[in-house]
């Protein structure tokens, strides 16, 4: 047989261990091991089994050991971070789309959402049809992202939100960078800048789609403050409403509800509004400067209005004028140009004139109309603007002059027509104000001798003579309850028989006592009553001498009808009212004068008396050349408050000056620095006017001694002890 025939077949052992029977020799072939052969590359490359793969490489160390069990660790726990981040991230995008979807359904349409206001607006016009003042929410008129200004639109974006066209609603890199910036000036990362964006901000102003409730709020400024929160929950919510509105609105459509509900200090809501208060023009009119002033005030509207700091808000507007250049929207060219001319507040807006005017009408007008209207209105008023400014004007100078620096001492003004339209109102020194403590018509204060024309009007309407006398002598009386008292002048000095006209020019105290006791104190406090005088008056004979407290616009709207000859002043500004848009007012006002108090005769005397008060008396500093003057001083006890009261043929003003805390004034009386502000003020509004003579009634020589009428109102019933009383007061037969 052939050396193959003889050959065994292969056991299974030998196909499952290879090296088990094959080349392995006997024991008995002379014992050496066979030569290994020489392999050359792949082809003849025995691999080594995995088990021997895995030992060899335990034995090396490359990726066993500690490190081993490391990478092992981290790759199982990268995995499993992975897969319960994707899978989380899954479900967390469910309820956002779903949340998102939720709130979509419930936006209404863009255009419904333009005007959010909770109440209306006031304008305020001055005699001449002018717009002097805006008082509510302004709402100049819908405007889109159309048809306003392009340099407004571009300062708004660059100012806001620059990527404003290319996000979905929310900007992560925005709220990052705002957290780096909160963090890197030691805030916490939420407070100060937001990183919010103007899809954002616009679903904060939409407070989220919850609308102002009245009954459920304390005010509309809580409802507010709850809209504007910054908890880390609100901003979510905030989060899915942007992105909501990111799918139901355009770009255009968003941008255009943030540019009419922004609010822009000074009662302005929405561009418009802001445009016309502060530069009298549409805001699609505006220029880049003003563009950038206007979006210079989204970030703190009250702090940044023009109105409050003009210089303030320029500087801001730089800041806006650079981003816009810095983002292409103006040229160096265009950018020089804005901050070479910066913008400036229109004629109405600079003056700010009759803040305390405005704040007057407003309390006196119908409140569903002024105060609380959910209308536009428009106020047509008596104030003009040309003596407002010689008020303000006249005080500001007295103080400049005459009043020692850091004085806190305070004056008030006012000054009406003779039927009570009121034609300038002064409130304070601070004239550049609204809401403030107004001292012309919020202020009781002694009267002073100030009140003493009236003791004489009733005393002329009874038919006494000016020219009838009464003696000045020390003078006592027992008041029930508080023993006697004994009125004195201010000069300490008596001055025997002297006329009523001498007794008011000097403003003699003992001369009034008597008078009014003989005339009547009811029938004095009649006719002050009946001339406006409201307030509480005393029933004691001190009434005479002004302890009685009155506002200053009462006692000016009280002279205001004795120069009209004797009827009773409601003094008013409001002319005319009605709603923006329609033709027919609802409301107009053409007097104040009322009924009659006393005879024109007599009053007409007393105009007469009056104009001796500035033409011979305590009011000298008051007069004004080439004019008819006519008026009345008065200072309370201890200095407290002084008046000056007066007025030409053409109008009647008042002036106050005190502290408002009563302390007493230094130095000062009615016929010192009130007189003054008046005669300041006068000259100022009579400048170019033509004098016009008092309507005065010079007296007639009285033959004896006038008693009282018995056929007058108030002068009845006086019996024969009176008429006894009488003669031994004033004299005569």
């Amino acid at each position: 047989m052939t050396e193959s025939k003889r050959r065994k077949p292969r056991l299974v052992a030998d196909k499952r261990y290879p090296s088990a029977g094959r080349g392995k020799p006997s024991g008995k072939a002379g014992g050496k091991k066979p030569a290994r052969k020489a392999t050359s590359g792949k082809s003849g490359a025995k691999k080594p089994s995995r088990r021997t793969t895995r030992r060899s490489t335990k034995k090396s160390g490359g990726g066993g050991g500690i490190l081993g069990l490391f990478r092992r660790f981290f790759g199982w726990l990268f995995r499993l971070v992975w897969g319960i981040t994707w899978r989380v991230g899954m479900v967390a995008a469910l309820l956002i789309a779903l949340a998102v979807g939720l709130v979509y359904t419930t936006l209404p349409e863009s255009e419904a959402l333009l005007d959010g206001r909770a109440r209306g607006s006031v304008t305020l016009l001055d005699r001449d049809g002018k717009v002097f003042a805006w008082r509510g929410d302004q709402f100049g008129g819908v405007i889109t992202a159309d048809t306003v200004s392009p340099h407004l639109k571009h300062a708004v974006i660059a100012t806001e939100d620059k990527r404003f066209y290319r996000h979905f609603g929310i900007s992560p890199r925005g709220i990052a960078s705002a957290i780096r910036i909160n963090l890197s000036e030691g805030r916490g990362p939420l407070s100060g800048h937001g990183g919010s964006t103007i899809t954002q901000q616009t679903a904060k102003l939409l407070c989220l789609g919850v609308p102002y409730e009245p009954e459920k709020w304390d005010s509309e400024a809580a409802y507010e403050a709850d809209c504007r929160q910054g908890s880390l929950w609100r901003k979510a919510k905030e989060a899915i409403y942007a992105m909501a509105m990111e799918v139901k609105y355009t770009k255009d459509e968003i941008l255009t509800i943030y540019l009419n509900r922004a609010f822009l200090g000074a009662g302005a809501r929405g561009f418009e509004a802001a445009s016309q208060r502060y530069f009298g023009k549409s805001a699609a009119e505006v220029d880049p400067a003003e563009a950038a002033m206007l979006a210079g005030l989204l970030v703190a509207p009250t702090r940044y209005a023009p109105t409050n700091n003009l210089q303030r808000s320029q500087n801001r507007a730089n800041v806006v004028i650079g981003l816009m250049e810095d983002q292409g929207y103006l040229t160096a060219a265009q950018a020089r140009d804005a901050r070479n001319n910066p913008a400036q507040l229109s004629e109405a807006a600079a003056a700010r004139a009759g803040g305390y005017f405005a704040d007057w009408v407003m309390a006196s007008g119908p409140e569903f109309f002024t105060r609380n209207t959910t209308e536009d209105v428009v106020i047509r008023t008596t104030l003009d603007q040309r003596i407002q400014a010689a008020a303000e004007e006249a005080l500001k100078f007295i103080f400049q002059e005459k009043v020692k620096p850091g004085s806190k001492a305070q004056a008030a003004i006012v000054v009406m027509s003779a039927d009570g339209a009121v034609r300038a109102m002064v409130g304070g020194r601070k004239t550049r104000v609204s809401g403030a403590f107004n001292r012309a018509t919020q202020a009781l204060r002694q009267t002073g001798s100030s009140f003493k024309p009236f003791v004489y009007a009733t005393a002329l309407e009874l038919g006494y003579s000016p020219l009838d006398t009464v003696v000045d002598e020390p003078y006592c009386e027992m008041i029930p309850g508080s023993g006697q008292w004994c009125p004195k002048n201010y000069t300490n000095k008596h001055y025997g028989r002297v006329t009523l006209t001498r007794a008011l020019r000097d403003s003699l105290n003992v001369p009034a006592v008597k008078v009014a006791n003989i005339a009547g104190l009811d029938n004095v406090r009649t006719v002050a009553s009946g001339f406006g005088i409201d307030s509480d008056l005393a029933s004691g004979p001190a009434l005479a001498l002004g302890v009685s407290e009155s506002t200053l616009i009462e006692m000016t709207g009280a002279y205001a009808g004795i120069l009209n000859g004797g009827s009773s002043v409601e003094p008013y500004g409001l002319t005319e009212l009605k709603l923006l848009g329609d033709d027919q007012p609802l409301m107009v006002t053409t007097t104040g004068i009322g009924e009659r108090v006393i005879r024109t005769d007599a009053a007409q005397q007393l105009i007469w008396m009056m104009e001796k008060v500035v033409s011979e008396g305590s009011g000298k500093r008051a007069a004004l050349p080439g004019w008819q003057v006519a008026g009345k001083t008065g200072t309370t006890q201890a200095a407290r408050d002084a008046w000056f009261i007066g007025f030409t043929a053409d109008y009647v003003a008042g002036v106050w000056m005190g502290y408002d805390d009563n302390t007493p004034l230094s130095g000062v009386t009615g016929g010192g620095l009130p007189a003054e502000i008046w005669h300041e003020t006068m000259m100022r509004v009579t400048e170019g006017m033509t004098p016009t003579p008092l309507p005065m009634q010079p007296p007639k020589e009285p033959t004896q001694t006038a008693q009282p009428n018995r056929s007058r109102k108030g002068g009845g019933g006086l019996g024969f002890a009176v008429e006894k009383l009488l003669r031994d007061i004033f004299g005569g037969n």
